[in-house]
């Protein structure tokens, strides 16, 4: 079998996307363009993990089963706060 290509990061602009944070916050949406030093996102999901019992991969789990569920229209995200990317559908859900 031979492996699956490795994806570019321009590859995921126009994809939903999951930043995992070095904060306790993990942002959801669909990764827009880069301005600067910050990540576009549009219909983003920003949750704050300190207001939930629920883990960062449990939460990301769910929306990777049910969807995201937008609390912003538009995100910018700092890269020097993001320590993960990946799309939504790379998440393993089993």
């Amino acid at each position: 079998m031979e492996p699956a290509r490795i994806p570019k990061f321009e590859d995921l602009f126009g994809e939903l996307v999951v930043l995992d944070l070095s904060s306790p916050f993990v942002v959801l949406g669909r990764l827009v363009e880069r301005q600067g030093e910050f990540l576009v996102l549009g219909e983003a999901d920003i949750h704050d993990l300190r207001d939930t019992q629920t883990t960062r991969e449990k939460y990301v789990l769910a929306c990777r089963g049910h969807g995201i569920s937008s609390n912003r229209r538009w995100a910018w995200v700092s890269m020097r706060d993001v320590v993960g990317v990946s799309r939504l559908d790379d998440v393993i859900y089993d």
